[in-house]
């Protein structure tokens, strides 16, 4: 008996809590509405994310626990989503449909409670953007097993969109069917890349199963909710989308399987502390002109984490190179860097500074 009226203090304790915490949402709610009106009455940006950052910043470096600093992201970033629709909804673009890995991570960045508008194909993303159809697109740009996406780097060589923002999201692949038993699959269908990602595991426990390419991860779950011969390979948001049941989770090849995403807007992001700058470049076709593209960075000590090149389309033969450095454009060393990199090159163009993904 007492153990059930402790049970019950405990509860009682946390719905009051609950409905102080509801007080103090509505009370901030409130104060979001006078700060909409200020920035509309100024002509000011409604969505400002440096912002965000300081207010996640701030919470996580005096947060005492024991509460999760990751919850606490999480809690907030929905908070400051559904504050944000109160002044203006925040539309993003992303490549479509519903459900894909590009969906997750355009809800991780913006929360729920932003207008999330599928797209079909990548283009059409930076073509929403550019269009003023949409704030921001999201699309994705590399996985840790299977590289670079192509299209991706491609559509920088003639949009005038920045990066304004990268997402790392871990990547697990379920097998996903109708009825969830293995004994029924006569056909896998999913995108390349999370098929490719899975090779071995369907390999060695499908093997005699034709895999199917379809545009997206969700598109093969919209086909297999309709036939119960087929499975998907998909996420969990998938299975619960289009009511379908999980035959085997986790069945990616390699355990630490990411995809980065770039958060595409009209404007860089503001210097954080911890940022990224990309640049796209194409050299002067000349003896050591390698070595020579790398050396304003090498001998200021900027870390580079990433190069990559592409062929010019307009061009045969001749390469647009993509390199991802340490720091924020604004930093002299970097800009120092960057003009010493143009006496080699016939363009440099930098495509965004933003914070490191987390």
């Amino acid at each position: 008996m007492s153990e059930a009226k402790t049970l019950h203090g405990l509860r009682k304790s946390i719905d009051a809590i609950d409905d102080r915490i509801l007080d103090l949402l509505n009370e901030r709610a409130a104060l979001v509405v006078d700060v909409g009106r200020l920035k509309a009455a100024r002509q000011e940006e409604f969505h400002v994310p440096g912002r965000e950052r300081e207010i996640y910043e701030r919470l996580t470096a005096r947060n005492p626990g024991p509460f999760p600093n990751e919850g606490l992201r999480s809690v907030f970033r929905e908070i400051i989503s559904a504050s944000l629709s109160l002044e203006a909804p925040i539309k993003v673009a992303f490549l479509g449909p519903k459900a894909t890995f590009s969906h997750l991570a355009a809800m991780r960045q913006f929360g729920y409670s932003a207008e999330l508008v599928p797209q079909k194909s990548i283009p059409a993303v930076f073509e929403a953007v550019e269009k003023g159809n949409a704030t921001y697109g999201v699309v994705p740009v590399e996985n840790s097993t299977e590289g670079v996406i192509s299209y991706t780097l491609d559509m920088f060589m003639e949009s005038e969109l920045k990066i304004d923002a990268e997402v790392l999201l871990e990547v697990h692949h379920d097998l996903l069917s109708r009825t969830g038993r293995m004994e029924d699959i006569r056909k896998v269908f999913s995108h390349p890349q999370p098929l490719a990602q899975c090779r071995t595991w369907l390999g060695e426990n499908l093997p005699d199963v034709p895999l199917v390419d379809v545009a997206s991860t969700a598109v093969a779950a919209q086909m297999v909710a309709e036939d119960e011969t087929a499975a998907a390979v998909a996420g969990e948001l998938a299975a619960s989308m289009y009511g379908l049941k999980v035959v085997r989770k986790r069945i990616e090849d390699q355990v630490n399987n990411f995809t980065r995403f770039l958060v595409v807007g009209k404007k860089s992001a503001e210097r954080s502390g911890s940022d990224k700058t990309t640049l796209m470049f194409a050299v002067k076709d000349e003896v050591g002109i390698l070595y020579r593209m790398l050396e304003p960075f090498a001998k200021r000590g900027i870390n580079l984490s990433k190069i990559e090149s592409r062929p010019m389309k307009k061009k045969a033969w001749e390469y647009v190179f993509f390199l991802d450095l340490a720091g924020h454009i604004s930093d002299p060393v970097v800009a120092e860097a960057v003009e010493d990199l143009k006496q080699c090159c016939q363009f440099v163009k930098v495509l965004g500074a933003y914070p490191k993904a987390r």
